[in-house]
């Protein structure tokens, strides 16, 4: 089983965010005028063999690019496909918990996740706290990003060495940083290493792109502490798949990151 860790279904609203068009001039793709159909997600996840992908909400201060509504929208439409990630405005701790919840208990999703360079806030800030709470009560991972952002946003605040004091808070909640956390790879392995429920997600990087040191976790005692993703739709299935092979790993390692990983992780295994 391959499932992807960390895409969108994007609405038309996340597409044409003018915080995106430094990714638009790395990709050399132009700011999309139509709304994007689930089945050319479902179709793009069939091209790569992926069996599912965890999509996400997207909630930024004072705007709401995409809804946990509209998440669970898209999931209604391919529910073998699509797995629900929801997120939430934590400039109100009261509604944020409370959103946390019903994401959960209404909507079904698996996990809740929140980026820190939106906020422009480390997640050891204490608006972060009260969703880490809701989190391991209702029994999902928290999800972010770790590493550099490619919108113009500041970086600093998805150093991965902000997880260690937030896992020490926490330590029964699980965290998931995607997105590799490059510059600063080593921190996340260190963090992850610390760390039983700290775990770390590929998105936004294709296979050639691994830093050393995280291609070295996952061929050891990282094995089970690292999930494929994309950050889809930045990067196609097809495209971060390619090259698995040079990785060497196992056809135990192969399985657990492809998909093994991230089916204990987000309670896929059923």
């Amino acid at each position: 089983m391959i499932i992807d860790a960390w895409g969108q279904h994007p609405t038309l609203r996340h597409s044409q965010d003018p915080i995106f068009a430094t990714l638009r001039r790395w990709n050399k793709t132009d700011t999309p005028t139509e709304e994007l159909p689930v089945s050319a997600t479902v179709a793009m996840l069939d091209q790569a063999g992926v069996d599912k992908m965890l999509i996400s909400a997207w909630s930024a201060p004072r705007n709401t690019m995409i809804s946990n509504d509209e998440v669970a929208s898209f999931v209604a439409e391919a529910p073998d496909r699509l797995v629900g990630v929801g997120s939430v405005d934590i400039s109100n701790p009261m509604q944020a918990v409370a959103e946390v919840r019903r994401c959960v208990r209404e909507l079904g999703f698996k996990a809740i996740r929140v980026l820190p360079w939106l906020w422009e806030v480390p997640p050891t800030d204490r608006r972060f706290y009260p969703v880490y709470v809701a989190c391991v009560e209702e029994g999902v991972p928290f999800c972010t990003q770790i590493g550099h952002t490619g919108p113009l946003m500041s970086s600093e605040v998805g150093r991965p060495i902000y997880l260690d004091q937030v896992a020490l808070d926490f330590p029964d909640l699980v965290i998931v940083g995607g997105h590799i956390g490059y510059p600063w790879t080593e921190e996340a392995v260190a963090v992850a290493t610390k760390h039983q429920n700290v775990y770390i997600d590929t998105s936004a990087y294709t296979v050639k792109r691994y830093p050393p040191e995280l291609v070295r976790y996952l061929r050891a005692h990282g094995a089970s502490k690292v999930m494929f993703g994309t950050n889809y739709p930045m990067i196609t299935a097809a495209k971060a798949l390619a090259d698995l092979d040079e990785l060497g790993l196992s056809d135990d390692g192969k399985a657990a990151f492809l998909g093994g990983n991230a089916a204990r992780v987000f309670g896929l295994e059923n």
